[in-house]
């Protein structure tokens, strides 16, 4: 019997809801993963993450390899017993971060070369270190090794969807470990064809689950969105789809809408370390001398830790003075409101009413207009 398990319990249009079972545990999809770079979730404890709901966070392969080390996390238990966290952990391959290095790193059809931003270090990834990697740090969900391409480039991303296509497999020939679901990854740019090409060939891989890269990388809204309409008819139905480093309220919404389980996203903790809060009506700037007195929550419909202990001014007291508490709470409030419409969404869709809630939602956000923008 499969260590993983996905089951789809209700669709409303495009939209999904299921379970996806783990060695870890379970994640009822639709789903947000927080982002836990180093080993991590900036500012917040494990149990801050199991109260505020997560089940799922994401760790960052390339930079734990360079510090402290494969080797150290896997000796010291892998990441489960290193991070202390019970749930289920997702990594990705280390193949965004590396391309992202654009200038000091050079490709190849075997693997790539680069410079460690930390001291200036040669290293070079394949795809089967890569793999090699994520089996030693120990993750449930791994990701196949790929390349992220610039969006709007046609010749960049032919060559790059035949690369990453040739890393998926010798990722697929690499793996090990039956207890880890290898995800292997769409690319393709704002081409349709080509993302129609490359949902293909990953779909005929068989992999527990399809992860879609490459988007929110530069492109406009419409053109992501576009390129999830083109492949949701060739994606397989029963397995789940992750669409890696997407994750604002707008983007949750219309992307499950269009056929999305798994989201995650470094913008909630990066916005809580600079002094912005999320709500399902727009961003709010809590440096804004407009809060300096304000004595409601920042959400009065949250109940998050944050929201239910503390007073806008109170915020905007602890981000002038550059307070750490403010990070810490600031990033407890939009994880949750993350991690809520997530669950809200499934449960919109399981309760046939998504169309209504997508509807309601666009309109609250797109008029609202926060005070002291």
């Amino acid at each position: 019997m499969s260590l993983f398990e996905f089951r789809l319990d209700g669709r409303s249009g495009r939209a999904r809801a299921g379970v996806f079972r783990t060695p870890h545990g379970k994640i009822l999809t639709p789903a947000f993963a927080p982002v836990g770079t180093q080993a991590t979730v900036k500012g917040l404890t494990p149990r801050h993450l199991s109260e505020i709901g997560a089940q799922l966070i994401l760790a960052n392969t390339y930079h734990l390899y360079l510090r402290p080390g494969a080797d150290r996390i896997a000796a010291l238990g892998g990441l489960h017993d290193f991070s202390g966290w019970p749930g289920p952990i997702l990594t990705d391959s280390g193949g965004f971060q590396v391309f992202s290095l654009a200038a000091t790193r050079q490709v190849d059809d075997e693997g790539v070369s680069f410079r460690s931003h930390l001291d200036g270090s040669m290293h070079r990834l394949t795809p089967e270190k890569s793999i090699a990697l994520q089996e030693q740090l120990g993750a449930d969900i791994i990701m196949a090794f790929d390349e992220c391409p610039r969006p709007h480039d046609r010749r960049y991303n032919e060559e790059a969807l035949r690369r990453t296509h040739l890393w998926a497999q010798r990722s697929l020939g690499a793996a090990k470990r039956d207890d880890q679901a290898l995800f292997a990854i769409v690319q393709g740019g704002v081409f349709r064809d080509l993302r129609e090409e490359s949902a293909r060939f990953i779909a005929s891989l068989g992999t527990p689950g399809v992860a879609i890269g490459g988007l929110s990388v530069g492109e406009t809204k419409p053109e992501m969105h576009a390129m999830l309409e083109a492949i949701d008819p060739i994606l397989p139905e029963d397995r789940p789809r992750y669409l890696m480093g997407v994750g604002s309220p707008e983007d949750l919404v219309e992307c499950v809408a269009r056929g999305i389980d798994l989201f995650d996203c470094v913008l909630p903790t990066r916005m809580a370390r600079n002094h912005a809060a999320l709500t399902r009506r727009g961003r709010l700037n809590l440096r804004a001398s407009a809060y300096a007195e304000d004595p409601r929550p920042l959400d009065p419909g949250c109940e998050c830790y944050t929201c239910q202990t503390f007073t806008r001014a109170y915020l905007r007291h602890l981000c002038v003075a550059e307070e750490m508490l403010a990070a810490t709470l600031l990033s407890i409030h939009n994880l949750s409101l993350l991690l809520n419409l997530a669950a809200d969404l499934r449960a919109a869709i399981l309760e046939a009413r998504l169309e209504t809630f997508v509807d309601d939602f666009r309109s609250a956000y797109r008029k609202h207009r926060p005070e002291g923008e």
